[in-house]
């Protein structure tokens, strides 16, 4: 399921022309590292997060397809519209999804760099849960 989590977290946060996007940092890694460590309620709800992103378009833009085989401009429109959509069980999930990237992406050193921030320190391997 990660390369569904993947491409919803890429769909949602593209690089731009000023910032690098989800896709440019270590997103396998990232991910990988959370399925291990996270608590294990946390990471179904980013599976279902993904799932609910990718089985929406017909509510979010009225198109019958899964999000993967939208072209790019409905796909963009998709993603605007299931966060911002008025039902609070889709517009959730894929806010899960959402917040995951942005933990991601704000730790990515090269991003962290566009606002002159110096890079995150090796992780001190001190809080777990398990």
């Amino acid at each position: 399921m990660i390369w569904l989590i993947k491409f919803a977290m890429c769909t949602m946060m593209p690089r731009t022309d000023a910032l690098p996007g989800i896709a440019d940092t270590d997103l396998d890694g990232f991910l990988r590292k959370m399925q291990k460590e996270s608590d294990p309620v946390y990471w179904i709800g980013l599976v279902l997060g993904a799932l609910v992103f990718a089985l929406t378009p017909l509510v979010t833009i009225g198109v019958p397809l899964p999000a993967f085989f939208l072209p790019k401009g409905l796909l963009e429109r998709h993603a605007e519209r299931i966060l911002a959509h008025r039902v609070y069980i889709l517009r959730q999930p894929a806010l899960l999804v959402r917040l995951s990237a942005g933990m991601c992406w704000g730790a990515d050193s090269a991003v962290r760099a566009h606002f002159n921030l110096p890079p995150y320190g090796p992780d001190p391997g001190t809080f777990r849960t398990t």
